[in-house]
């Protein structure tokens, strides 16, 4: 390899590692590329396997790029492998077989993983979490209508799955740890309203409660009830009892774990690569290491609108992240605008969002709308005459709007006086302001993105 010719190492075959390696090629043409990702898969989107599970995409439906020889075309070597270290030293990866990898520039897009909590018997057979497409074929296989599922965890990532199990027809429970539903994107009037309507379809909720344990039925009792066979003629594993702290016993064919996701980093242990809440980075995607960037769902970083640096894992910033890092990888400079707090959620044909900072911030005013009877809220957060936040639930009008005026940080000056007493007149705040202050360029679209 020349000295001119660069070796670009990216770990994760996620939506961040393929743009970014799309990237270094399309600006890069001579450099070689190295995809790594842990899973014996081509590389695939996390967010489809719930639509995977309600049977509305195949497996092939789930890959990033539909054509098998699409990495081959591109000269974008593909291999399967865990990392277990990074010498930045050497710019070597040691790999899980004990083999090493040289890299020029590296870039870390190793998204996250599931956060198992500590519960004993969370290793039983029929306990899996919804993360990659070895566990959707063991939950196809189990999730068959009238089977007992129980769920573990409601928040965002949770309620999607929740409603994909739904859709199978099985019998549903859920348990989560904190008072309400999706407790970090909604309020606890907001998310008692998605509580609420979640029974209301038939899915028992219990909030404010967490496993204890989980127990598999003795051998003994199995035999006595008549264990059934599977395919394969070996019996079926048991049913699982799940223990909650107040005594109750929850009996369940399946138990779905869904309590959250962390950053996948620990392989940079001594590596000399910062990391707090993710792997750390600068405006450019860059590490505290020369030559070390890291994108998507791991990435720690800056955000212009809040003032700090942030993992905000959503498919959005992992696509930014990446296109920012590759095209500092080649030489050429970019800088991250800012970094997208947005979650829109659909929890059983209802529709909830959060933008930006909707807890609000010390000292700062808000608004706030409810209509109990027809499961609709609206919540307002204001910094001066800036709205740093908002989430709403059932309110699918100007959603957009919602997110432009956050994002954008628009002054609303006397207008923020209007919506604190009128929370509805949001597109006239929105076109009175932000067309004023050259903003407008169809912010309001949520077609953008």
């Amino acid at each position: 390899m020349t000295s001119h010719v660069k070796h670009h190492v990216i770990v994760g075959a996620g939506p961040a590692g393929v743009i970014a390696a799309e990237t270094i090629r399309k600006h890069a043409p001579a450099d070689a590329i190295t995809l790594l990702g842990d899973e014996p898969e081509v590389p695939y989107s996390r967010m489809a396997i719930p639509y995977l599970l309600m049977g509305n995409i195949a497996e092939q439906g789930t890959h990033l790029r539909k054509t098998a020889s699409h990495f081959a075309d591109l000269r974008i070597g593909r291999r399967t492998a865990k990392v277990k270290a990074v010498n930045t030293t050497t710019r070597e990866l040691t790999l899980a077989d004990g083999s090493t990898l040289a890299y020029d520039r590296l870039l870390i897009a190793s998204g996250s993983k599931p956060a198992q909590p500590p519960v004993p018997g969370i290793d039983s057979p029929n306990v899996h979490t919804c993360w990659t497409l070895e566990d959707a074929r063991h939950i196809m296989a189990k999730a068959k209508p009238g089977s007992r599922v129980l769920q573990m965890g409601a928040g965002f990532i949770g309620c999607i799955i929740m409603e994909a199990l739904a859709s199978r027809g099985v019998k549903l429970t859920v348990v989560e740890m904190g008072d309400r539903m999706v407790p970090r994107m909604m309020g606890p009037v907001a998310g008692s309203m998605i509580r609420r309507w979640v029974e209301g379809k038939g899915v028992a909720v219990h909030t404010g409660a967490r496993v204890e344990r989980i127990e598999t039925a003795q051998p003994g009792v199995l035999a006595g009830m008549g264990a059934s066979l599977g395919r394969s003629g070996a019996a079926d594993p048991a049913p699982l009892t799940v223990h909650l702290p107040n005594g109750e016993k929850l009996e369940a064919d399946l138990i779905i774990s869904a309590t959250g996701v962390k950053p996948t980093m620990d392989f940079l242990q001594g590596s000399g690569v910062m990391c707090l809440q993710g792997v750390l980075t600068d405006e450019h995607l860059q590490t505290n290491v020369p030559d070390v960037y890291a994108a998507g769902d791991c990435a720690e970083a800056f955000d212009k609108v809040s003032g700090k640096t942030i993992v905000s894992a959503i498919q959005p910033n992992a696509a930014d992240q990446a296109y920012v890092a590759a095209m500092n990888m080649v030489g050429q400079k970019a800088e991250l605008k800012g970094v997208t707090q947005i979650n829109v959620l659909d929890t059983l044909g209802l529709i909830s969002t959060s933008f930006g900072n909707w807890e609000g911030v010390a000292g700062g005013q808000h608004a706030e709308l409810v209509d109990e009877a027809n499961h609709r809220a609206l919540n307002l957060q204001f910094d001066g005459d800036v709205m740093v936040g908002c989430n709403s639930v059932g309110w699918t009008n100007h959603v957009g709007v919602m997110r432009g005026l956050v994002e954008g940080r628009v002054k609303l000056g006397k207008w923020k006086d209007h919506l604190l007493k009128d929370p509805t007149q949001l597109m006239p705040a929105y076109l009175a302001c932000a067309q004023a202050q050259g903003q407008w360029n169809g912010a309001a679209d949520t077609r953008r993105r």
